[in-house]
């Protein structure tokens, strides 16, 4: 039997995994992520991580394992949340989840796993791994967890061969339902509490406040592009077309005011992203304004009604080459070129068809169909025949 740390998080998922481990026979730990100490732009009436800390060592109590609480909040601000202080204000989309797994759960919590004399970390993610040997050698792949509804091998898409090899998903076969039933059947006392929301181990934000920490209020101009303008829709099915998709001109459009109202005023072209459609608190127009493109250097941000408008729409992405990142390096040339890898850049996204193709300087994504609300800064993550095989940070 191993020894292995879970990271217990409060919730239903973590603590089954503790429990399916300590029902193995393993020696397991708990140890809960104290990440966050500021409760001051969270929407809980309490800190959220008090609550779920006792949760998590009730359920700890009643399966008779350690526990321990481990203060990371200093780490995680360095690596997590000046990160997205950053990448806002470039004007980029970032995802904090996605990072957390790689800097944070499977990096510094795994190196204090380690030193208590684990063998392996265990999480409560829907995700699975499977051991195969190539050439002599033995891979980790990452797969998709059997509930189609729950599937978080997105959150984990940047997680290299060793941090995989040292990663259990216990839970990654099951359905939730199965989960919550186990949880009830030997009376966890979290049976029935609600999935978690928001950040990572943080809680749900008020993210205009959490940015305003360090993103200070900047009045600018919201420009309204309108999408039955004739210049505004050959615009658009160039940049949509497949043709011509290795010009930079062309896989990002390149908003100019012409054709364009102003409509409105701003307190920050860094707060709003693509695709966004609240906050923008714009009345008056018969279809609902839509975020089209922000540009955070002259202040200006475009938008256009409807969620089916033309500048919503990109026929491809690209991936600079330091912030690509193969799951299996050794599936690489496999990968390259083939028309039936899928792709998502956001959780619960409906996967599509693309190709990935090797560029100078980094990787081009082209969609078999035009994909909607595109952002830089988000994570996309490439499945082969339901393994992740490539991420990387969307670059336009």
């Amino acid at each position: 039997m191993a020894r292995i740390v879970v990271g217990m998080s409060g919730g239903v998922d973590s603590s089954v995994v503790a429990l399916i481990l300590k029902q193995q026979g393993h020696d397991v730990i708990g140890l809960y992520m104290r990440n966050w100490n500021d409760a001051s732009v969270t929407l809980e009436d309490e800190c959220p991580w008090i609550e779920d800390s006792r949760d998590a060592m009730l359920v700890a109590e009643h399966l008779g394992i350690p526990f321990q609480i481990l203060d990371l909040s200093e780490v995680y601000k360095t690596r997590i949340v000046d990160y997205m202080f950053d990448e806002y204000g470039k004007g980029r989309t970032p995802n904090p989840d996605i990072l957390c797994n790689r800097e944070i759960k499977f990096s510094i919590f795994l190196e204090e796993a380690l030193k208590l004399g684990a063998d392996f970390v265990a999480t409560g993610h829907y995700a699975r791994k499977e051991s195969v040997w190539v050439n002599g050698n033995e891979e980790f792949r990452l797969l998709m967890g059997k509930d189609p509804n729950k599937d978080q091998s997105y959150f984990l898409c940047q997680l290299n061969q060793f941090q995989l090899s040292k990663a259990l998903f216990p839970i990654g076969e099951m359905q939730k339902s199965e989960v919550r039933q186990l949880a009830a059947q030997t009376a966890l006392s979290i049976a029935s509490k609600k999935d978690s929301q928001g950040l990572c181990f943080i809680g749900h934000v008020r993210l205009p406040e959490f940015l305003q920490q360090k993103l200070q209020a900047k009045e600018g101009d919201v420009i309204e592009i309108d999408s039955e303008s004739p210049a505004v829709k050959t615009h658009w099915q160039n940049v949509i077309s497949r043709t011509g998709l290795t010009d930079k001109n062309l896989w990002h459009a390149k908003f100019v005011a012409i054709d364009g109202q102003y409509i409105s005023r701003h307190q920050g072209a860094y707060y709003f992203t693509r695709g966004q459609r609240k906050g923008l608190k714009i009345g008056g127009k018969t279809l609902p304004l839509f975020v089209l493109h922000t540009d955070v250097e002259k202040n200006l941000i475009f938008v256009g009604q409807g969620e089916d408008h033309f500048g919503l729409y990109s026929a491809g992405l690209f991936i600079h080459n330091e912030e690509a990142h193969w799951l299996r390096p050794s599936v690489t040339q496999k990968v390259l070129g083939l028309d039936i890898v899928q792709g998502r850049f956001r959780y619960r996204q409906e996967l599509f068809f693309c190709q990935l193709l090797e560029s100078q300087n980094g990787y081009n994504v082209l969609f078999q169909e035009p994909q909607k609300s595109v952002s830089p800064g988000q994570f996309i993550a490439l499945y082969l025949e339901g393994e992740i095989v490539f991420s990387g940070v969307i670059s336009f």
